[in-house]
C-alpha cells in the first residue's frame, strides 16, 4: 500500500514544503499587503493561505499522477516533472521578490515567467496523464489573477 501512496505524499509534501518555506521566510513581510493600495477585486489576506494550500495539493497530486506513468512515458514524464520542479522554484522566489524585496514590477515580470512555465507544465502533464494537467488549471487561473493583483499593486503604489 505504501508504494502506491508514497508518490502522492512526497509530491504533495514537496509542493506544500515549498509554499511553507516561502511563507516562513516572508512571514514578517506579509503584512505589507494590508498596507498597500490594492486594485478592485483584491481578496482579504486570509484567503491566500487557503487557496495556496489547495493549489499546492493539486500540484502535488498532478505530479504524482505523472510519476505513476513514468514507465509508460519515460521521456515525457521526466520532462513534465522537471517543469514541476522549475515551477516550484519560480513560485518560491516570487514570494521573496514581492514580499521581502517589495520589487513589485520585477515580481509581476516573474509571475509572467511563472505562468509560462505553468502552461508548459499543464501541456506536459496532459501528454502523460490528462487529469494531471487539468488539475493544474485552477493554479494557472489563480496565478493570472495574482498577476492582475501584482500589476495593480505596482501601478497604485509607485
Amino acid at each position: 500500500m505504501w508504494h502506491k501512496i508514497r508518490p502522492y505524499v512526497l509530491f504533495i509534501a514537496a509542493a506544500l514544503g515549498t509554499g511553507g518555506a516561502a511563507a516562513f521566510l516572508t512571514r514578517n513581510d506579509m503584512d505589507i499587503y494590508t498596507e498597500l493600495t490594492t486594485p478592485p477585486l483584491a481578496p482579504p489576506s486570509i484567503l491566500f493561505p487557503i487557496v495556496w494550500t489547495v493549489l499546492y495539493v493539486l500540484m502535488g497530486v498532478g505530479a504524482a499522477l505523472v510519476y505513476e506513468r513514468k514507465k509508460e512515458f519515460p521521456g515525457e514524464a521526466h520532462n513534465a516533472l522537471l517543469l514541476f520542479g522549475e515551477n516550484l522554484v519560480l513560485n518560491f522566489a516570487w514570494s521573496l521578490i514581492f514580499f521581502r524585496f517589495r520589487a513589485f514590477l520585477l515580481a509581476f515580470i516573474w509571475l509572467l515567467l511563472l505562468l509560462l512555465v505553468i502552461i508548459r507544465m499543464i501541456i506536459a502533464f496532459v501528454r502523460v496523464r490528462p487529469i494531471a494537467g487539468y488539475l493544474q488549471i485552477p493554479y494557472a487561473v489563480w496565478v493570472t489573477f495574482a498577476g492582475y493583483l501584482n500589476l495593480g499593486i505596482y501601478l497604485l503604489n509607485k
